[in-house]
């Protein structure tokens, strides 16, 4: 019999792949006010919340692994549409409805989940697929 894994304290780090570094910079930051940390000539890293970063990779240029003073950063890439979701208070749903459609974000999709929660879904420049979620979202589970 294994034993249990040691613990995961949460996820520190959300990736995205896109093909057009500045326009994803205006969307994230100028659109979804997220305060860029790092920018390079293939990642920008936003403070996404709390102890959270969202990596914006450029697309086809992170396949080979990267040689740091630290260590080997493992090469890494996509292709087609990604996801993820930003945590937000059921009391923000409505105005960031009201902003992204004032922004000219459209809404693709909005979804109320079994468990309560309540997510709206909208795309980035690349088309990879956002959202806003307001939890619970998942039976079994607050968050």
């Amino acid at each position: 019999m294994t034993s249990a894994p040691p613990p995961i304290d949460g996820i520190l780090e959300t990736a995205v792949y896109v093909d057009d570094m500045e326009a994803a910079h205006a969307f994230y930051s100028d659109i979804l006010g997220l305060k860029r940390m790092v920018a390079g000539e293939r990642l920008f890293a936003y403070d996404a919340g709390p102890a959270q970063t969202l990596l914006v990779f450029y697309r086809g240029h992170t396949g080979e692994d990267v040689e740091t003073s630290g260590g080997v950063v493992p090469g890494h890439d996509t292709v087609g549409h990604g996801h993820f979701a930003f945590r937000i208070s059921r009391d923000q749903l409505q105005p960031w409805r009201d902003y992204l459609t004032k922004s000219g974000v459209a809404i693709t999709s909005e979804v109320t989940w079994p468990a309560g929660g309540i997510s709206i879904y909208f795309e980035d420049p690349d088309g990879n697929v956002l959202e806003l979620a307001a939890a619970p979202l998942w039976l079994n589970f607050l968050s």
